[in-house]
Parts: structure tokens; sequence; C-alpha cells
């Protein structure tokens, strides 16, 4: 079928204005930012998605090929201190003959500071980092400490100071179906090097919005990609087996985490009889079999705790939805809107993004030139005035930035800068600062700085000797965590199986409304909306009707206040969902709490945790940490040192983000 350039376009006047001749170019240098291939990439990104996963996984000797998978969690030790397992369930739940398919789920857990046999081990919280895509297992390697220090009680366990009362959780990782360690994988290339040869074309021929041709090499790529992808995805092994990817949807996602939560109860049962066999032997028989009933596994009846962040949020409301009797505990940080994701119904996601922007030119003014580069005398206007002209200047003109004894030439463009401001709005405290300088660097025409940054996203892609001794599409071929993006895109078409449908006028129409709705992300979105674009696989099991229920226990959703792709209407509308549940804002910018530190929301977070009492509605808690602007004080505010210990990590997590580079 012949396609045609999209029609019923009327781009506002502030996008058209880029389409005509462009002022003389008098900025030497250039602006660039490691950035990802659009097609594939995670509507809901998460900081611990693929994006940095590949990147910053502690080095350890273990590999998951050493776990043989096994219907109940056996535990493994991996990653210096932490356990893993593959648990291995039905590819399809539905079916019956027992000759189905099974999928080995990767996970990881960072044990509780007491036995499971202690009456203040609290049990285990399973976590999910967003994307779709996003690999619980590092989720856990990267942020496990941090996760913990927030749901724990303050005490430490060691001291007497501590009470019965107090708990002590495991911190549990999943990758999901499809997605990293989990088995069985797949791949839209013969090997890494034709993905990285993908993904450095996709990224030098632009963003859509870049040029007046971008939609038409943009759409053409999907259509290329996704065409193949799909099928590879939609193709049994062998005849009569499942498809992966039709159960690589949210709905069997949640189902696997119920099995999860029955084979950890499974698991704390064989623990206590184990120790309770021990002490009956040195300390005498109890009648009473304490340890025993106090790690019974609840058959048929345990219930999850969760931590769910972007994405997460939607597979947590899925799992209540699915199971309501099944919630003991579930905070949703960075509320997805259910309904627009799944049917394309509602708010646009990206209504507050612009917002934030604004915040970074009142920031920059009120800190003046000692803390913000890009400084400009005239207020918050002038500071904007001159990042639109720097866009300005920057559309339509590549700039060369000459090899450097580190690295080699490198070309920058306008679409560089579209990726930068959009790591500054979904974390401000390191992209405020970044765009800051590089915006201030390129307009002083050094170009330098912008080009090492660049290349430090990217990674390595020759083919192993094993790849080339087995040959293309062998597994020696696909490297663990590279293949996360694509796993973002099988996961998000199987879930809104509408965006399969659109043609080039529905998408036009898409695309002019998303830049209508935020000048900074609008093109960035609409980018990722082609992720589906052909796309051919339908699930096998969807939810049979809203996102809403009555659960056992009430929900705790939390949402910055200005959030780039998660508004706070989202939060507000799916908190309404849940009777009972309670809204938790954070006075911040960016998205989730990872944007930056909140002590007083990580304390109410770990009362839920620890006690189950939700904040009285309407709570909203101070950021600790402005970007730009540096710590807020607090007058007349004295820390406990157990609050100075919660910051501290909160802190430390802000700063391990300001180190993350995504791959180019």
């Amino acid at each position: 079928m012949e396609m045609s350039a999209p029609k019923s376009f009327a781009f506002p006047d502030h996008y058209v204005q880029l389409s005509k001749p462009r002022p003389r170019w008098d900025v030497v240098h250039s602006i660039g930012v490691a950035v990802v291939a659009l097609a594939g990439l995670a509507w809901w990104a998460s900081p611990f998605g693929g994006e940095t996963s590949r990147h910053q996984l502690p080095i350890a000797a273990f590999s998951w090929d050493r776990i043989t998978p096994s219907p109940s969690l056996e535990y493994h030790d991996c990653f210096d201190g932490l356990q893993c397992a593959r648990l291995q369930v039905p590819m399809d739940y539905h079916r019956s003959d027992g000759q189905g398919r099974h999928v080995a789920i990767a996970i990881a857990r960072r044990p509780a500071k007491v036995p499971v046999t202690d009456m203040r081990y609290g049990g285990a919280i399973l976590v999910n980092p967003g994307g779709p895509g996003g690999s619980g297992v590092a989720m856990v390697l990267l942020g496990g400490d941090a996760l913990q220090t927030t749901v724990d009680a303050e005490n430490d366990p060691n001291m007497l100071s501590t009470k019965l009362s107090d708990k002590y959780f495991d911190i549990i990782g999943f990758d999901p179906r499809g997605v990293n360690n989990t088995t069985p994988g797949f791949s839209c290339f013969p090997n890494l090097f034709s993905q990285r040869n993908w993904e450095l074309q996709a990224a030098a021929e632009g963003i859509l919005g870049s040029s007046e041709d971008a939609f038409r090499r943009n759409w053409d790529r999907a259509i290329a990609l996704n065409t193949g992808c799909s099928t590879n995805l939609s193709t049994p092994v062998r005849e009569g087996q499942e498809a992966l990817g039709e159960h690589i949807n949210t709905v069997p996602v949640a189902r696997d985490m119920l099995e999860i939560a029955e084979r950890h109860g499974e698991w704390r049962e064989k623990q206590g009889l184990a120790e309770q066999r021990r002490r009956d032997r040195v300390q005498g028989y109890d009648p009473r079999q304490r340890l025993v009933a106090r790690t019974r596994w609840n058959r048929g009846q345990e219930k999850i705790q969760y931590w769910g962040r972007s994405y997460g949020t939607i597979l947590g409301a899925t799992f209540a939805t699915l199971f309501p009797d099944r919630v003991h505990r579930a905070v949703l940080d960075a509320v997805v809107d259910a309904d627009k994701y799944y049917l394309g119904d509602g708010h646009s996601a990206i209504e507050d993004a612009d917002a934030i922007f604004d915040r970074f030119t009142q920031y920059c003014d009120a800190v003046g030139a000692d803390g913000c580069p890009f400084y400009r005398e005239g207020g918050p206007a002038a500071i904007k005035a001159s990042y639109l002209a720097l866009d300005r200047a920057l559309y339509n003109r590549s700039v060369p930035v000459p090899s450097s004894t580190m690295r080699g030439p490198e070309v920058v463009t306008w679409s560089d800068l579209k990726h930068i401001i959009r790591i500054a709005m979904y974390q401000p405290l390191s992209g405020f600062p970044l765009l800051a300088e590089y915006a201030s660097e390129l307009v002083n025409g050094n170009g330098a700085p912008l080009a090492d940054f660049k290349v430090g996203g990217r990674s390595p892609s020759c083919p192993s000797s094993q790849c080339l001794q087995r040959g293309p599409w062998s597994a020696a071929c696909q490297v663990p965590g590279h293949n996360e993006l694509y796993s973002s895109a099988a996961i998000l078409c199987a879930d809104a199986e509408y965006l399969q449908s659109a043609d080039e006028d529905d998408f036009g129409r898409y695309w002019q409304s998303l830049r209508e709705d935020s000048y900074v992300l609008g093109d960035y979105w609409a980018g990722l909306g082609l992720s589906c674009v052909g796309w051919k696989v339908k699930p096998r099991w969807t939810l049979p009707g809203p996102v809403a229920a009555n659960t056992s226990h009430p929900l705790l959703f939390v949402s910055n206040i200005l959030d780039p792709v998660t508004p706070l209407r989202s939060a507000r509308k799916m908190t309404r969902r849940f009777p009972g549940s309670v809204l938790l804002q954070q006075d911040s910018e960016g998205h989730s709490t990872l944007a930056a530190p909140s002590v007083c929301v990580h304390k109410a977070i770990r009362t839920y945790f620890q006690t189950g009492e939700l904040p009285p509605p309407d709570t909203v808690c101070e950021g600790d940490i402005k970007p730009l602007l540096g710590v807020q004080a607090r007058t007349g505010t004295v820390r406990s040192a157990g609050d100075q210990r919660l910051y501290e990590v909160l802190a430390g997590e802000a700063r391990r983000m300001a180190a993350v580079r995504l791959p180019l």
C-alpha cells in the first residue's frame, strides 16, 4: 500500500515558525545529549529501566544460567549479599492440558535484616521500576538499600531499643516477561551489532519535528522495525505452542506477581519448619511450635506488598483490579491514568511538562549567573526567550564537532537539544544544571563538553567470539539488558491495542495535539507513539473491565505536584477508583519521588508499610532539595538522627541518578 504524507496538520504558530528560513547561524559549536532510539522506548520511562540498568549493574561473578528454573522459589546467593531465583510459571495460565510453554521469571531478593522466623519480619515487598519493560532485578541491585531504608523501622534491629512492633522487610524485584534475565527472551535483531547500527541511524536522522521529512523517515522506520519484531513475537517455537508476544502484556504479569507471593509463602513456611526443627533439637521440643505457626503458608490466600513507580502503577492497579482481596499494602508512585494507557481515553500525559520548563527559568533567575550558567538579565521571560532562540538556531542545521583525544568527530542536532530538555524535565535535580551548562556552553561557542556527554552514553557493540561462532539470532548474540527498549514496545503494544491500528492521518492529528499540549515534550512523546505502528500481536488475556476495585487494604498513591509524564490529575483520578485510598503529594518537579528527596514523603510511606496507616487526605510534603536552588532550609526545624539518616540515603539516590548516562 502506498503511504502518503499525513494530512490535516495545523501546528501552532510557534511550531510553524520552525519551518521558516532560519536566522544567521551565530553559534559555533553544538549541543548534544546521549539519546535512545525512539522506536521501542517506553512511554512511562523509569530511571531504573533499560535506559540505565545495563550501564550501572554491579559487576559480580554470577550467571543466571547457574540456576535451574523451578516451580518453587529456590534462592541462590548472588550479587554480593542478594539472593536470586528463577521461578517457573505457565506462559498461559488458562491452558489446562499441561503441555504449554513456561516462563522462568528472574527474581532478586534483598534479604530482610531479620530472619523470617523473627516476630519483626514484615514479609516481602515486590517492586517494579516502571517502563514498561523496566528490570526489577536492576531496581533491587541499584536501589534496594534505599528502598529498605524507607520501609524498615528506623531502629537498628540489633539494638535493644527495637520494639516487637518494628517491621523489617525483604525487597524483591523481578524482571517481567520478555525483559532482561527472564526467559524466554526475544530480539528484534540478529545480533547486538545490527541493533546498535539501527539505533545510531535513528539518532542521526532525528526525531519527529526535526525537519520537513522527519515524519516520513520515522514512520517508515517504525513500519520496518515493528512488522518484523511483532512477526517474531507472534510465531510459536513449535506448532501448537504459545507465542510469547501473546502472553507478554500486563495482565499475566500481574498473575505472576500473585504466584511470586504464593511461592514466597511456601518458601517462608519451609524456612520456619527447618528452624523449628533445629531449635527443637538444641533447646527441646516446643509443644506450641511457635516458629511453624509464625511462618505458616496461607495457601491460596497470600497477599502482596508492593511498590511500583510510573508504569509500575499500572501493574499495581491492574493487580488490585484482578485480585482486590490479595492486597496487603501497595504504594503507587508517579501515577499513570489507566484509561489513557489501556484505551487512549483521558487527559494528556504531558500536560504539565511545560510548567516544569517554566520552573527552570524561574529557578535560574533566582540563583543568578553564579548558580545558573544560562542566566540572562530580564527575568524568567528573558531566559526562556534565549532558550527559544537557541532552539531556532539549531533547527535544520547540524553542527560539526571535531574529534578529540577521547572520542571521534560528532555531528549534533536540534534533536539532541530536545533530548537534553527531556532529561531535564524527568530529573530536574541533575537535568536543570545540565541544561543550563550545556546551553550556555553552546551559546558561548564550546560544543566539546556536550559531545563528550553524548559519546559517554554509548556502549560497545562488536559481536563476541561466541556470537560469531554460533551465528545470528543465537542466544550468544543477544545480550541481557540491551533489549529493554524493545520489550517496552512489546508490552505497551499488547496492552494498548488501539495504538496498533493508527494510520498516518490518525497519527498526524495525535502529533498535532501533543505539540499543542507541550512545546518541550510534544515531538518526543509523539515519537513514542510510533512504537506500535505496524504491530500485529494481540494478547490472549486482557482486563474484562475498567481498572478499579475495593481492595482488602486501601492503596497509597504518591505524586509530584509537577510531573512531566504522569500529571497530578492522573493520580487524583486513579485514587477515586479505589475506595479508601489516599493521594500523598510531594511539592517537587520531575518524574516520581526519585526526582527529589523528601523525608516527609518517605516517612509516610514507612508508616504505611509498618502499620497500614495512611496519611490524611490532601497531605502535601515539601521536597528537601530544589533544582538549582539546593537544600531547602526549614526554619526552626532540626532533623532527628533517624530522619538525617533517611535524608542522606535519599540524597544519595538523587546523586546516583545524576550520574545516569543514557545510551545512544
